[in-house]
């Protein structure tokens, strides 16, 4: 079983491959599906209170959790099919983020939170 995002990849790779779907996994394609499936997950949501988003039950934590899996498997795809490793990009984005977004200027934005 998988337990890094490159050994996930290389699953992926070879699910796809062993199924002839290769051909279909442009960076277009999985952008789009990846798009799909995190509406699919934000629909678990639609109409929830932001506290009742907090406190889902045993089955929707389930199904939430079919559909960030989904989520995470197209956004691994997209960033094996164009070169990107996704934990390097995060990091860098972060890396920016706290650049861009300091401590005390959160703190003040948010109501000192």
């Amino acid at each position: 079983m998988a337990d890094s995002l490159k050994d996930l990849a290389l699953a992926l790779d070879q699910f796809a491959r062993e199924r002839d779907w290769k051909p279909f996994h442009s960076p277009k394609n999985l952008a789009a599906a990846l798009t799909v499936e995190a509406g699919e997950l934000l629909e678990h949501f639609q109409w929830m209170t932001e506290a009742e988003s907090r406190h889902v039950s045993a089955e929707q934590r389930k199904e939430v959790g079919a559909e960030i899996a989904d989520v995470l498997l197209y956004l691994v795809q997209l960033s094996s099919e164009l070169g990107i490793d996704p934990v390097q990009a995060a990091q860098e984005k972060l890396r920016v983020n706290a650049g861009r977004f300091p401590v005390a200027a959160g703190k003040t934005l948010l109501g000192g939170r």
